[in-house]
């Protein structure tokens, strides 16, 4: 198998999201041949990126059955195996797999921040007209 041209499937979900946030480590879904090593380099050849460190782990398929309508046939199948490859980047390094989630979850931040600014702003006014004098205008005038 060639060192450098491997197909990396990044496992995009939520734990593989928190281990990139807080560990530096990214998930890639490999093929079953493949090794620590030539993972390695194609992650460090495709992303240009330094890799510490690369964890292999290996899943075995399911079983599953499903039922015709009526319950009388069965079909037996399996789920595929799949090999997961947990890699640990070096400080400061990072891949681009969530960068419009963190887009995404800034934006909702500036939007709730300029929500609550807006709403602090309607309260103040509303105290105000609230303990103001009815007929102080037809007074001053």
């Amino acid at each position: 198998m060639s060192r450098t041209i491997l197909p990396l499937q990044p496992r995009l979900s939520e734990k593989a999201y928190g281990l990139s946030q807080s560990h530096n480590v990214y998930v890639f879904d490999v093929p079953r041949d493949a090794s620590r090593q030539s993972i390695a380099a194609a992650v460090s050849a495709q992303f240009e990126v330094t890799v510490l460190k690369v964890n292999v782990t290996n899943h075995k398929g399911k079983a599953k059955r499903t039922l015709s309508q009526k319950g009388r046939r069965s079909t037996k199948g399996m789920q595929s195996d799949v090999k997961k490859a947990y890699v640990v980047l070096k400080a400061g390094n990072t891949l681009p797999f969530f960068a419009s989630i963190a887009e995404e979850e800034a934006k909702q931040k500036a939007i709730d921040e300029k929500a609550a600014k807006t709403a602090a702003k309607e309260a103040t006014k509303e105290k105000q007209h609230r303990f103001r004098r009815p007929g102080k205008k037809a007074q001053e005038s």
